[in-house]
């Protein structure tokens, strides 16, 4: 997916690092957001929360669930580093949108503008992820990046709110054929049917169905664009319809969404992995009435087809053959846990 080659220098490696450790943090809150304070949204409402069927968690799924405002919903790009001025034809920022103080005060109803200060917007600050999160509630895009202003020290910054992407989908599809080998000049050179499939294989390329549409699209077009840059980034789309969270970055895809446990498969999992049954519950759920939810993350990896061959000559195209099938499942620990580390649970194809 980013394209960017693994020689770096050790300032490089540095930065990196830097960039992994804040990733992680961030990953952590937006899971919350995303799916456990949607949940309860849910709950306090006195709305029934619809779980996820485990055929829309297998490749090519098109299943379609219902908008709800219940559902926190957002995009946040976070870039190692800055990103190219040359891009803000298709990933639009600009002055009047960069968090300053007097750009927040015409967002309605975010009051924090008054309290704001410029060192609330670097991730460094304590108060950095709470900043975002009120910020999220009100705004569909938001872009983190290594600090433009300073050049010594691995500073990232949310510099931009109302970030919007405006990237074509032919384009990002002809990106994606030309970097696989299977077009050399144009996205139509081998036909318009050829060049419609080539499009929806892009989605595809992302866990999407090619019928989906606002922030699924807009995320997986950023992702695309972002991956020809010469560092990593990594795109969070928090989509209500899917109920998940897709993440795209250097490392694949995955969709993180909410499985709702019995007690019994409670203690299994407890007995599995050598633990008491409270102390696993502490560690990994949230409470319901009558179960509990934990957080899972399906890893999706790359077929052959969606990988660039080897001998670098052009190939054919073969719609029916997967650009993507499901490598892992993970339950995460619930966010404080920072003692506990994400376990296998497999669920998807098992037939509980």
């Amino acid at each position: 997916m980013w394209r960017s080659g693994a020689r770096l220098t050790y300032y490089e490696k540095l930065r990196r690092s830097v960039y992994k450790i804040l990733r992680d943090a961030l990953e952590r809150r937006l899971m919350k957001i995303s799916l456990i304070d949607s949940f309860y949204n849910y709950k306090k409402t006195g709305v029934e929360y619809c779980f996820l069927d485990k055929s829309e968690l297998k490749p090519k799924s098109k299943k379609k669930g219902k908008e709800s405002d219940l559902f926190s919903r957002f995009i946040v790009i976070f870039c190692e580093g800055v990103v190219s001025r040359k891009l803000k034809n298709y990933v639009r920022f600009f002055p009047e949108n960069s968090v300053v103080k007097k750009n927040l005060e015409y967002l309605a109803d975010f009051f924090l503008y008054k309290r704001f200060h410029q060192n609330l917007k670097h991730f460094e600050n304590p108060g950095f992820l709470d900043f975002l999160e009120k910020l999220l509630n009100i705004d569909y895009a938001l872009l983190i990046q290594q600090d433009p202003s300073v050049k010594k020290i691995n500073r990232y910054s949310l510099t931009h709110f109302h970030v919007k992407i405006d990237w074509p989908i032919a384009d990002a599809a002809e990106d994606l054929a030309k970097w696989l080998r299977y077009i050399q000049n144009n996205l139509y050179e081998n036909g318009d049917e050829d060049a419609r499939i080539l499009q929806n294989k892009l989605f595809e390329y992302y866990a999407c169905h090619h019928s989906v549409g606002g922030r699924r699209t807009a995320g997986l077009i950023a992702a695309q664009l972002l991956g020809n840059l010469d560092f990593i980034s990594t795109v969070f789309v928090s989509s209500s319809e899917s109920r998940a969270m897709y993440k795209y970055s250097e490392l694949g895809v995955s969709k993180f969404f909410l499985i709702k446990l019995t007690r019994k498969q409670i203690n299994a999992l407890a007995q599995r992995e050598e633990m008491k049954v409270q102390t696993f519950i502490s560690k990994y759920l949230y409470p319901s009435e009558r179960f509990h939810i934990g957080i899972s993350e399906a890893y999706y990896n790359h077929t052959k087809y969606s990988k660039p061959p080897e001998d670098g000559k052009l190939r054919k195209l073969k719609p029916a053959y997967n650009w993507l099938k499901l490598e892992n499942e993970l339950l995460h620990p619930k966010v404080d846990a920072l003692d506990a580390k994400p376990i296998v649970y497999d669920w998807v194809y098992t037939s509980s």
